[in-house]
């Protein structure tokens, strides 16, 4: 009966239900179990089993650039990193809020790091979430232009529930990709969060944008209940050299 039950329970896809019976079977515990704490014990592992499968899933879908941890940050006193800041937005309340953060920094401060944790966090929560090389990201939607892919594209992105721009302005932007900026914020704007990371300091970004009423319109939405991290210091991954030598 138990075999049966067990091959029942893996065509249902209870994978989860699955193995901690088969477990319990194994170890000869089942007898440890009233009936009532038997159910409670597989539905409880069900529910696990598909919520990791879910976290599994979104870090999958996220395309992250780094595996990050909130608990592996360098809160140096140099590095002017806030740490009970950073705690609240590590709990992601700030999606369900739509506010967005912008992380500023020279290069090889951390900037993507911290991003791609907060990130992770936002996975384990249940929160869709996407990670994007901004220079990269145009090119593709540009690409999608002409193979007929960019409203399904453009879909994707609306659809997260948080959206990660990496690397903003390391060039100006031109027409059609400053045209594309525009819409994914537009189609953003009040229904999800964007975190951007960019080596140039805020104020600059008018320039990078290009075309004032379009900068205006943008920054307007990007800054508004924005939390920003302004991170100062030495170079980690020049640290990290000079420390392995």
């Amino acid at each position: 009966m138990n075999e049966q039950t067990l091959e029942k329970m893996k065509r249902m896809k209870l994978l989860g239900m699955h193995r901690a019976f088969k477990t319990s079977i194994e170890s000869g515990k089942t007898e440890d179990y009233t009936s009532d704490e038997m159910v409670s014990y597989l539905i409880n592992s069900e529910q696990e089993d598909r919520q990791n499968r879910s976290i599994e899933r979104q870090l999958k879908n996220a395309k992250f650039r780094y595996k990050a941890s909130m608990e592996e940050f360098n809160y140096g006193t140099d590095r002017n990193l806030d740490k009970n800041q950073l705690m609240r937005l590590g709990d992601c309340t700030f999606i369900a809020k739509h506010e967005n953060i912008l992380i500023t920094g020279s290069t090889g401060i951390g900037k993507s790091y911290i991003a791609s944790a907060i990130g992770h966090q936002a996975c384990s929560l249940g929160h869709r979430v996407l990670y994007c090389n901004v220079a990269k990201l145009m090119g593709k939607l540009k690409n999608a232009k002409g193979d007929g892919s960019y409203i399904r594209e453009m879909a994707k992105i609306e659809r997260q529930n948080l959206l990660i721009l990496d690397d903003f302005g390391l060039q100006p932007l031109d027409a059609q990709s400053r045209g594309t900026l525009m819409e994914i914020i537009e189609d953003t704007h009040g229904k999800s969060s964007i975190i951007i990371t960019s080596q140039v300091p805020v104020k600059e970004w008018y320039d990078i944008i290009g075309e004032k009423t379009i900068a205006d319109a943008i920054m307007d939405r990007i800054i508004h209940q924005a939390h920003r991290l302004d991170i100062k210091g030495e170079s980690l991954r020049k640290k990290s050299v000079k420390m392995a030598a």
